[in-house]
């Protein structure tokens, strides 16, 4: 209905939910595109639908993705509107979309059919995107992440740390371990504190670190109860407005299949592998686009008395951080967010 209106070449407009779960690309994008002139921005809200969005969306030059949004399948935008998908996630390792789902191929296709452009962060991923979204190779470019362009800027991170240290009542002595598992399909598997040893753990290393859990924003669909310790001895940072940030501060990050680990192995700090259902997850779950044993940036622990040990005598094994990263990056320079918008300005097809 609304193809009737002309397209304005100074609109963009960002898809996203209310609860704004994945909006770290679109922010960038939104800045780099502040910076080269007088741009109109528009949200287009998954979970509210009103007409004067529709028309905003139907009359937008650039409309931007972060996340799968299946209704693209079925609009029909003007030539001129240019629609891109940036994709929350870094690089490319736990598979997704059409690559585990197969199910969900036929409305991959279409979606991507609608799609002009699939941003992604290195040439040796856009294999694994285009079997992911059923799209073809040469909608994918690999201009970089432009959420790690935030890595680049001026931080104050001691400032920062203190900041935290405050809000959570911690000695600032103390190192942050940043522990961020991934959901599980498999529910039995939801719940960390079901095998993370929280006393043994707090007994061996309370006195140098504090744990930090950042929960991934989807567990809520996996798991029907809350995730907590009786016992304390955690901070939970689950709901710490930005992820980003805490990534800045933490001194080490322990996490599982989650791709968190692709951005964290940017700031060059040690990664540990916390996996205590590999056997399942390799099994039931989406499985990986690498053998994950012999690529992941960091040593691996299968219950906590290893996870202990690994930190402990600060076993890292940070020689394949700098391979994995340049597996996962083509340009490491902050620069990501101004190639795209480089890239879609010039754009006359």
């Amino acid at each position: 209905m609304f193809k009737v209106f002309p397209i304005d070449k100074n609109k963009v407009t960002f898809i996203i939910d209310s609860k704004q779960s994945f909006k770290g690309n679109l922010d960038y994008i939104k800045k780099e595109f502040e910076k080269r002139g007088n741009f109109e921005f528009n949200f287009f809200y998954k979970d509210k639908l009103s007409y004067s969005a529709f028309k905003k969306l139907a009359t937008s030059r650039y409309v931007f993705l972060n996340d799968n949004f299946f209704p693209i399948a079925f609009m029909n935008f003007k030539d001129d509107s240019i629609v891109t998908q940036l994709w929350h996630a870094p690089g490319a390792f736990k598979k997704f979309g059409a690559s585990s789902e197969s199910e969900s191929k036929d409305i991959l296709k279409k979606a991507s059919e609608n799609t002009d452009f699939l941003i992604v962060s290195s040439k040796n991923i856009v294999e694994y995107y285009s079997e992911a979204f059923q799209i073809p190779k040469n909608k994918i470019k690999p201009l970089g992440l432009p959420r790690a362009d935030y890595y680049f800027e001026n931080h104050d991170i001691d400032s920062l740390k203190s900041q935290f240290y405050r809000k959570y009542g911690i000695s600032e002595d103390k190192k942050i371990i940043l522990y961020a598992p991934t959901f599980r399909d498999e529910e039995e598997f939801n719940n960390v504190f079901n095998f993370l040893d929280l006393e043994k753990f707090n007994e061996s290393l309370g006195d140098e670190y504090a744990l930090a859990l950042r929960l991934h924003p989807k567990i809520r669909n996996f798991y029907g109860d809350d995730i907590k310790s009786s016992k304390g001895g955690y901070i939970d940072c689950s709901g710490y407005p930005s992820e980003q940030e805490l990534l800045l501060i933490s001194d080490i990050l322990i996490t599982d299949y989650s791709s968190i680990m692709i951005e964290f192995a940017l700031l060059d700090k040690p990664i540990v592998f916390f996996i205590y259902d590999f056997d399942s997850y390799l099994t039931k779950e989406r499985g990986f686009y690498f053998d994950f044993k012999s690529t992941v940036p960091g040593p691996i622990a299968s219950d906590s008395n290893q996870l202990i040990n690994i930190i402990k005598n600060k076993d890292f094994n940070k020689d394949r951080l700098s391979k994995f990263v340049n597996t996962q990056f083509d340009e490491i320079d902050g620069q990501s967010s101004q190639r795209v918008v480089d890239f879609l300005l010039n754009y006359e097809g």
